[in-house]
Parts: structure tokens; sequence; C-alpha cells
């Protein structure tokens, strides 16, 4: 195997080792008990990592016949949606660990025969295929942490906790301070080289308008202050679908925190409660509450474009942002050294609400399946942008593009604020 090929069963060996880690704590009772409607069985997800892997490597690349054939649609997202996976018939524990053993040996041997070169299969060439299927996975793991965050509290005890660096001397991120970013037209999207999704593609060249934009995403301290404002009773503050979602789910405070009964609030990240640190970095709101919070700071959200032109020269790795899963929450507001443009925390710590719909990038080609982004475009998504905590940093790049419905907050979802230049 060459290097390029050692180093994509290296990238498969990592992914596999950190979804079995995060396993690793979870009784069984949880294991197969579906947390909620948005979210899946955890062991669902399990199957679906090893038949999703089966068909592009094994299936796909070498004709190799299905290991559970009658499996194939209970395993497929879109034919088996979350809501109806908690009854599904699938694979138990122990055969569904094995599945994953087997699947993964046939394909570290495609992987072996594959030509990576530039002049072979789409699918192999650059080694795009066995990047898609490491990614695929880190990205299930992201939704298995929502899935374990949505658990009893202490259902789920994470197995230590890396630190954050040293907190900042800070105010809790009440004060924003603003970076300028100049107009111009800038190269939007991914290059041909490297792997990424086909929403990522083409880079095109893009233009916006001079702007501000916050060096911090909101801190919960920022947040405390529009709750004790009165923000979630404010009509005003909100678009008309926003203040409909709020006042159906009664919502009046992110998605994990409660009242303390002495006035205060508390927060909950998977077996702690703990009152709310107001240097944190704010969780676990949808864009509504993005949006209200942005229109009560005089300010309002980015669009997808300012957000990637002010998070040119990022790096995803552990040490620029707070990314990989370990810390299990957010970090401290500035706790992470500035990106080229002056601002912290682009990749890593809570996806970032932007005012944009999920839509094509002109000139934009489904590759290689239409399901994982195309059947989406048009339907009411909102993007995304940065990566979360839990996120591995293979699925964190300044390109990647996240989408969900805009009252959706079980993802580990933030907001940072920007202006038009004066």
């Amino acid at each position: 195997m060459d290097d390029l090929g050692t180093a994509l069963a290296e990238r498969l060996d990592m992914t596999r080792g950190r979804t079995l880690d995060l396993f690793a704590p979870l009784p069984h009772e949880h294991l197969v008990g579906q947390p909620c409607a948005l979210l899946s069985p955890p062991l669902w997800d399990l199957g679906h990592i090893a038949a999703y892997e089966e068909l592009w490597i094994a299936r796909r690349l070498s004709g190799r016949a299905p290991l559970h054939p009658g499996l194939d649609d209970v395993y497929d997202a879109a034919e088996t949606p979350r809501s109806v996976r908690g009854e599904a018939a699938i694979l138990d524990e122990a055969a569904a660990r094995r599945y994953l053993e087997v699947v993964r040996d046939r394909s570290l041997e495609v992987l072996a025969a594959s030509d990576l070169g530039d002049d072979g299969d789409p699918l192999t060439r650059g080694g795009f295929v066995f990047e898609m299927v490491a990614e695929h996975e880190a990205q299930h793991t992201e939704t298995i942490l929502q899935a374990l965050q949505m658990l009893p509290p202490g259902a789920y005890r994470p197995q230590g906790r890396r630190a954050h660096p040293p907190r900042p001397a800070a105010e809790g991120g009440r004060v924003t301070e603003w970076v300028e970013v100049p107009s111009g037209e800038f190269p939007m999207g991914a290059g041909d080289a490297g792997f990424a999704y086909d929403c990522e593609r083409p880079r095109h060249a893009r233009g916006v308008d001079a702007f501000l934009i916050a060096r911090d995403p909101v801190s919960a301290g920022a947040h405390l202050g529009f709750v004790d404002d009165g923000g979630y009773r404010r009509p005003e503050l909100w678009s008309p679908e926003g203040w409909l979602w709020r006042e159906r789910e009664d919502a009046e405070a992110p998605l994990h925190w409660e009242r303390d009964g002495e006035g205060g609030w508390l927060a909950r990240e998977f077996d702690r409660i703990a009152p709310v640190d107001p240097t944190r970095v704010l969780c676990h709101v949808s864009a509504h509450e993005a949006d209200a919070h942005a229109r009560w700071a005089g300010a309002r959200l980015p669009t997808e474009a300012e957000w990637e032109r002010a998070a040119q020269g990022a790096v995803p790795d552990a040490a620029s942002g707070n990314l990989d899963q370990l810390a299990f929450g957010t970090a401290a507001v500035g706790s992470y050294p500035p990106s080229p443009s002056g601002c912290r925390h682009m990749l890593g710590d809570v996806w970032e609400w932007t005012s944009t719909a999920f839509d094509a990038y002109p000139g934009f080609r489904a590759f290689p399946y239409r399901e994982y982004s195309e059947v989406f475009f048009g339907g009411g998504y909102r993007v995304l942008r940065g990566g979360s905590w839990a996120t591995q940093p293979i699925a964190a790049r300044t390109s990647f593009r996240n989408w969900d419905l805009p009252e959706r907050r079980q993802i580990f979802s933030g907001l940072r604020l920007a202006r038009d230049a004066a």
C-alpha cells in the first residue's frame, strides 16, 4: 500500500476508534432506546455506519454481495426516517459490532487493491470514497453525541474530559468586539484538491460589501442578558415564524437550561448540571433564537458568504479551536487564538447560524449521490458554519456547509453577530 493508502487506512482506523470509545460508557437500555423523534437509537447509527461503508466500498467498488441484504432499507437514512427508527428491526449489539469489523476488513482489502491516482475511477481518485466514508462516520459520532445529550441526566457519563486552555481574563463575553472585513471578491467554496462534499463546490468568485463581524461567538452571559431583558417575551424581536415557534414550544431559554428556583439558571451537559457559566460560548439555540438575540443586540446574523470570508485561514485542529469531541462542552470565550481575520472560535465550539437558506452554488453537480445535499435545497433549511466541540477535525473546514431547519436546537449550535459597515 502506498503512502496515500496507508494514510487513508489510518484515518479510517482513527475514526472507528473514536466511535467505539464514545459507545463504551453507554448502558444497554440507552443504546437501543430512541431519545427523541429527531434522533436515532444509537444502535441504529452503529449499524448504519457499517452499512454505508459496505455500500460505498465493498459493494460499489468491488461488486461484493451485501452481508445483510434484507437490511438495506432499514439502514438507508432516506428509506427509514429518524421518527421510525426506534421500531425498526435492526441488528443487536453483538451483530452490529461484528458487522463493523467484517465490513472494515473488506474495506481495507479493497483499499489495498484500489488505484488512487488521478486517472482512476472518480470514486477512488485521490482516495475520495475512503475519505467520504471516514468523514461520514465522524459526522455520525456528532449526531450520536446529540442523542446522548438528550438522555436523562447522568444516563451517559463521558470517559474523561479534555481540559480547555486556561480561562482568559474576561467579562463573560458581554462586550462585543468587532472585526472589520473590507469589501471585495474572494474564492468561496472548496477547491478541486482534497476531499469536500458536493455542496461545497464548485469554488466560485463571491463578492461581499464591507461588514463588521464579532470577534467571538455570543457567550452564555450575553444571552443571559437577553433572557433577563425579556427577550423571550418580546414579539418585536422575533420573526413571525420565530414567534410562532417560541409560543408553540413555550421556549424561555436555550435547550438544556432550567431554572434553579432562586432566579438563576442551570445548564446540563450529559452527567453535569451546574449554574450557567457566563464566560462559556452559548450552545443549543435555534435559528429563531439566534435571530431574536441578534435584533436585541442591534445586529444581525452574518450571511454564509460573510462568514466564510471572515473565516479564511482558520485551521481545523484541536490546538486552534475546541474540536474533536473530547471536551464534552463549549470553552470560555477567548480561550483559543484568533484566525488571520482576527476572529476567534471560527472552527469549533458551536455551529454558527447564518441568515442564508441552504441552496446550490452556481454550477453545482451532485456527486456521488443526490441524497447527501441536493434533495435538501430549497426546503426551508438554514446554513450553519464552523463546526462544534463535537466535530472531529476531518469534518471541519472553512468551506464545510452544515444545514438544519431553523427550529432545531438539539444540534450544538450558537451564533455570531454581524453588522453592516458604517
